[in-house]
């Protein structure tokens, strides 16, 4: 029931982060709990106050983590990254911006 409710046709499946390493630069490689698994580049993610001193800073960046209780991509200033929108490499919140700004 619950699950119905939160379904969404652009998102079927709730899927979270259960393990990242960092493979290289800002490449790192991801499973998620429904055991899949895969590289990616997180660069085009790593735009905003919250994100420049990550880009700029790779021991940072290496900082990686994933957050206990909300299974997303975490770094220790407080900057994450949703799990959908990795999980379904989904264009990243500052670009929707920058698209409505053009519009």
């Amino acid at each position: 029931m619950i699950e119905e409710m939160i379904s969404n046709a652009q998102y079927p499946d709730l899927v979270s982060v259960q393990s990242v390493r960092l493979r290289e630069r800002s490449v790192v490689y991801v499973t998620f709990t429904d055991g899949s698994a895969r590289e990616i580049d997180l660069d085009p993610y790593l735009r905003g106050p919250l994100f420049d001193p990550i880009r700029q800073n790779p021991d940072l960046l290496a900082q990686v983590y994933v957050d206990p209780e909300t299974e997303t991509l975490t770094w220790p200033n407080g900057a994450d990254i949703d799990p959908d929108v990795l999980y379904y490499d989904g264009d990243p919140p500052w670009s929707q911006t920058e698209q409505a700004e053009q519009e």
